[in-house]
């Protein structure tokens, strides 16, 4: 399985996770836990990138934040292996094309992925979070467990590689 990014906007931030777990009590890249982190380089316009066949996570997301950040210019993708699939589009925005060989967007999550009698749903950082809404639907639909006891989020961001700042 490979992806190719194409940064078409300057992004200040970007990361690639696989998705294994999710910690539903965490938003942004914390909500999946402990995912595997392949290392990306924001500050390259193209780069392959080549994902492991063997244990392959529920899934993978791709985020990049553009500089000057706007959220709704975020760049989003979720996607799964399939072997033999290939697609290739904007992650979300046009500032992220991306190409994906053996494996497919995953579509169909959102805000509506959050159950309504979730408490932080009614709080914006939750509720607007891609990222969280992705890990309810890994829960919902995968039923993605819940990441490891001895995890423990980082405090600040850039603590233990949670995000690639330029």
């Amino acid at each position: 399985m490979q992806i190719q990014i194409e940064s078409r906007t300057r992004y200040h931030i970007m990361w690639l996770a696989g998705v294994r777990h999710v910690a539903l009590d965490q938003h942004c890249l914390r909500s999946f836990g402990q995912p595997d982190r392949p290392r990306l380089d924001i500050s390259r316009r193209h780069q392959t990138i080549e994902l492991p066949d063997h244990n392959p996570p529920l899934a993978w997301y791709v985020c990049a934040l553009p500089n000057p950040w706007k959220w709704s210019d975020n760049a989003h993708l979720a996607f799964e292996a399939a072997p033999g699939e290939q697609w290739e589009g904007n992650a979300l925005v046009p500032g992220l094309y991306v190409r994906l060989d053996n494996a497919r967007p995953i579509t169909g999550w959102g805000e509506h992925s959050i159950p309504e009698s979730e408490p932080r749903r009614k709080a914006y950082r939750f509720r607007t979070c891609r990222n969280y809404q992705f890990a309810w639907w890994l829960r919902t639909e995968l039923n993605a467990p819940d990441a490891p006891p001895e995890y423990m989020p980082p405090k600040r961001p850039g603590q233990g590689e949670q995000m690639s700042l330029m």
